[in-house]
């Protein structure tokens, strides 16, 4: 079972974060790296090498990347085949401890439970930070990432590459210029999956895997298999399942378009409560507050394959909405309905809208979602996905599993951190972290 926190214990952990936020947590932070010419090729340290982290490298492959950290020897050596002249390392502490002097920047994308701990010190250290989404394990974690990212000065952006697709870009600029009027109501949900998990034991580690700098700040067990390289995102001791891991893509368009930071309340569903795996579906109900001129917005989000009633009922051509989009978002407007995934996007009723004039382009074409966090640290400019608003995005997901691993409705006082309605949920905003492990 998640390890129980009293207020106080939680209160007092809030206080000595924020101290650390402000005294700083490692001695002789080198300080931010002034901006660099266009032309300069930035040099940039990695934790993780293969899977997304890979990606993240390929993407990131035309500037120099000095230094790689990874826990599995041998994904090390297949993600440094692509990088001879980086220094590798195991331990990503050691890495940025050592390479301080020599690196600029720091991509993040090892399992969600180690984001924070490298992430922050690579902050700490004064290194701009690209990181994976969900940015974060924790909501605690969140909004210290996005203090440190602010009072740093710190050029940073979360992995939502989606966010730098034109299809979002056009989304927004409808819903922003009033094509359906105000929204107070979306749906939203996915196909994606992640349950059945369970801890095994008895197996040694494969050679060449580290399994305890692999646990990191999660609690200690002995090697489980089927853990590592990817079936961790089953595990809430690890992950956070489907609502964690692509609540921060398909979120990310309702959170940009309508302009929504913290909710106001969060209650979830789903199985019975599993200490150890993520459920085998969840739903849960987002409640917005009114953002000036705007009205309050309900975010409804169902995954695993479930579909809310609605998508069975809307039609788009000789389909439900059901069966044409297995995963959306449905923005429900006062004049109307827009319906969109990653690659495209409808107004609905279709008859109601056909010949409609689309507002013209506001939104600039993306240069790239790595490229834009590159040219932010080159020029002093700023990222789409800053830890600012990443973080405000991924702390609303994660309330989400707050309420569905609590059972209980969530009230939320985001700037204090704390759930009002159900002391007993607040041990879950943030978590113990293993002996030798920092924030």
């Amino acid at each position: 079972m998640p390890h129980r926190f009293s207020r106080r214990q939680i209160l007092s952990a809030s206080a000595a974060s924020a101290s650390a936020l402000a005294l700083g947590a490692y001695a002789n932070p080198a300080p931010a790296q002034e901006s660099k010419s266009p032309s300069e090729r930035l040099r940039i340290a990695a934790v993780g090498t293969t899977g997304r982290a890979g990606g993240n490298l390929s993407d990131l492959s035309s500037q120099d990347i000095v230094a790689l950290a990874d826990v599995d020897a041998n994904l090390l050596e297949k993600g440094a085949a692509k990088f001879p002249s980086a220094r590798k390392y195991r331990d990503f502490r050691v890495m940025l401890e050592k390479e301080a002097g020599n690196i600029d920047a720091v991509l993040v994308s090892p399992p969600d439970h180690t984001h924070a701990p490298a992430a922050a010190m690579a902050m700490r250290l004064g290194k701009h930070c690209y990181c994976e989404k969900p940015l974060t394990h924790t909501v605690f974690e969140a909004r210290t990432l996005a203090n440190l990212a602010k009072e740093k000065k710190l050029v940073t952006q979360m992995g939502t590459q989606i966010h730098a697709g034109d299809n979002y870009r056009r989304v927004v600029e409808l819903i922003q210029a009033g094509a359906i009027g105000p929204v107070e109501e979306v749906y939203v949900w996915v196909t994606a999956q992640y349950t059945g998990a369970s801890f095994t034991t008895g197996t040694p580690a494969p050679d060449g895997l580290d399994w305890d700098l692999w646990l990191g700040p999660a609690p200690e067990r002995p090697y489980s298999k089927g853990v590592h390289p990817f079936d961790w995102r089953k595990f809430w001791d690890y992950g956070t399942g489907a609502l964690g891991d692509f609540g921060c893509h398909y979120m990310d368009l309702v959170h940009w378009a309508l302009d929504l930071r913290a909710p106001l309340a969060v209650e979830a569903s789903g199985p019975e409560f599993d200490p150890v795996s993520c459920p085998a579906w969840c739903v849960a109900n987002y409640e917005y507050p009114s953002r000036g001129k705007l009205p309050s917005v309900k975010l409804h989000w169902s995954d695993s394959g479930k579909q809310p009633e609605i998508a069975s009922k809307v039609k788009l051509g000789d389909k439900t909405l059901g069966e044409a989009f297995r995963s959306a978002q449905l923005f429900i407007g006062r004049e109307g309905m827009l319906v969109s995934d990653y690659n495209r996007h409808f107004l609905l009723p279709e008859d109601k809208f056909a010949g409609f004039k689309r507002p013209e382009q506001s939104i600039p074409k993306s240069i790239g979602h790595h490229e834009e966090w590159v040219h932010a640290i080159k020029t002093g400019g700023k990222t789409t996905c800053n830890f600012d608003y990443s973080g405000a995005l991924t702390e609303a997901v994660l309330l989400g599993t707050v309420a569905y691993r609590s059972g209980r409705r969530i009230e939320w006082n985001a700037e204090k951190l704390t759930v009002t309605s159900a002391p007993e949920a607040q041990q879950l905003v943030h978590k113990e972290y293993r002996k030798g492990w920092t924030l």
